[in-house]
């Protein structure tokens, strides 16, 4: 009887020690039959706020974003790691990797925990530093993993860049059309700001927009103001935009450029238009409020008749 008592708590604790690192995606499921079958998936998935799906790999802005990890049942432990140097030790979680804090607010299901991306970071006193347009790994831990469930992704740190002319010409109507243009146009943008495009993420949209008052005059993102006249919203490259019936008058050419994860660049100047459709583009320097990624100085002009390229960085 004595012997019964003790095999039975050795089973009862060799049980609990099983539910201590049991959970990471093991679900109880019926087959055809109506019978129970346990379903094993070790590795949770993992999302990143600003994290966007292209051509198969998963681009993020830089900055601080939250990471989501998920799980099929509760688990714990958990431990989340963002780091490179996957391919140099594949069992592990590599030395320049850092842990994430993670928090849950449900037992286990779901853990939440911020990162700053693409900025580098310190491991034990030694900055690592950052390449734009890398590919890292997130890496989850748990202990029913026998290595590191990893999660690739790729850091766009920089807004997409094009070259584009204004030119002017009369129309049937009381005014001038403004011609916004991509003179020439290659599928990368990673030295030269003469082309149109984004070597990461991609670029995703742009919009031209004209002010009769200064649009800074407050503050220095925008919109501050309604313009007076817009573009549609343009998608990818070649940039491509006429703006027709526009009076003589000063206007403050604001053009915005957008990459898949939501980088931007801005491109500014001021465009005086005289009645008989020739005009003058001078440089924008105003800086009122500088925030980051504003972009509201270094704007430089190339003059040529009545055709300006400006470029904003």
């Amino acid at each position: 009887m004595k012997k019964l008592l003790l095999v039975l708590m050795v089973v009862a604790m060799a049980s609990f020690l099983l539910v201590g690192c049991l959970g990471t995606g093991t679900v109880v499921d019926e087959d055809d039959n109506g019978d129970d079958v346990v379903v094993t998936e070790i590795c949770p998935t993992v999302a990143v706020t600003t994290q966007v799906a292209v051509a198969g790999k998963n681009y993020i802005k830089a900055g601080s974003q939250t990471i989501t990890v998920t799980f099929a049942v509760p688990t714990e432990p958990v431990s989340v790691f963002v780091g490179g140097a996957i391919r140099g030790n594949p069992e592990g979680v590599p030395d320049d990797a850092k842990e994430v804090v993670m928090h849950t607010a449900d037992g286990g299901l779901t853990y939440t925990g911020t990162f700053k991306f693409g900025q580098g970071y310190t491991v034990n006193t030694t900055t690592v530093g950052f390449t734009d347009c890398n590919e890292d790994y997130i890496y989850v831990l748990t202990c029913d993993t026998c290595a590191p469930c990893k999660y690739p992704y790729i850091v766009d740190n920089t807004g997409p860049e094009t070259e584009i002319t204004i030119t002017s010409k009369a129309c049937i109507c009381v005014g001038c059309d403004l011609i916004f243009k991509t003179p020439t146009q290659t599928t990368t943008c990673a030295v030269t700001p003469v082309c149109c495009g984004d070597y990461c993420s991609g670029f995703a949209s742009y919009t031209i927009d004209l002010y009769t008052s200064d649009p800074f005059d407050e503050c220095c993102d925008v919109p501050c103001i309604t313009p007076a006249y817009s573009c549609p919203v343009g998608t990818g490259c070649p940039v491509d935009c006429t703006l027709s019936c526009i009076p003589a008058d000063e206007y403050w050419v604001v053009v915005t450029l957008l990459d898949a994860v939501g980088n931007s660049t801005r491109y500014y100047a001021i465009v005086d238009l005289a009645a008989d459709c020739t005009f003058t583009v001078t440089e924008y320097t105003e800086n009122l409020n500088p925030v980051a990624g504003a972009y509201c100085t270094d704007w430089t002009v190339e003059k040529d008749t009545d055709t300006t390229i400006g470029i904003c960085y």
